[in-house]
């Protein structure tokens, strides 16, 4: 994960019979049978080859890119920016803050623990909680931990930043002009 852009790497480039634009139309090569006659049955599967089309459907603009020398398969996903004036009337940039987070920082109250807040969230996946909340979160700015030194401890809490509440602040505002 980058400011401006995520990139998902896969190892390994395309087989000679498949090209970007082929998969950008849904073509797909099993690499694992295996592998993928087990993972319909554990993971919300909605059919082979229908996974970057509806990527794309949602982020046209994810860059593919089939990287034979380096052997590896790229899909490049620019963060978009979304630009709001400043108290100055400067405009700030300001990264695309995803749903999850924003539930995080308004469900957030002064300084708290992991377990308390994935509670008040009605969450039980700690590794989704991690991925999609606590560390898009941090990674945004708009939260951080009260123990930066030491992230693994038992009494690290998280908090609001000048950022995070300034950013609950400006939703509030919309969310009143409607």
């Amino acid at each position: 994960m980058f400011a401006d852009r995520l990139e998902i790497i896969s190892p390994g480039h395309l087989p000679d019979s498949l090209s970007t634009e082929a998969i950008r139309a849904g073509a797909s090569i099993r690499r694992n049978p295996t592998l993928t006659e087990h993972a319909v049955h554990i993971l919300p599967y909605r059919g082979l080859g229908t996974g970057i089309p509806r990527a794309l459907h949602d982020w046209p603009t994810i860059e593919l890119i089939d990287d034979v020398r380096g052997n590896q398969f790229r899909a490049v996903v620019p963060r978009q920016q979304q630009t709001t004036t400043g108290g100055n009337g400067t405009p700030e940039v300001t990264p695309e803050v995803t749903p999850e987070v924003m539930k995080m920082l308004v469900a957030m109250q002064g300084e708290m623990r992991r377990g308390e807040i994935m509670v008040k969230l009605g969450l039980k996946d700690e590794k989704h909680f991690r991925e999609h909340y606590q560390q898009a979160g941090i990674s945004l700015g708009v939260i951080e931990m009260t123990i930066p030194d030491k992230p693994k401890s038992s009494k690290q809490q998280y908090r609001l930043t000048e950022k995070g509440t300034h950013l609950l602040e400006q939703q509030s505002r919309a969310g009143q002009d409607t």
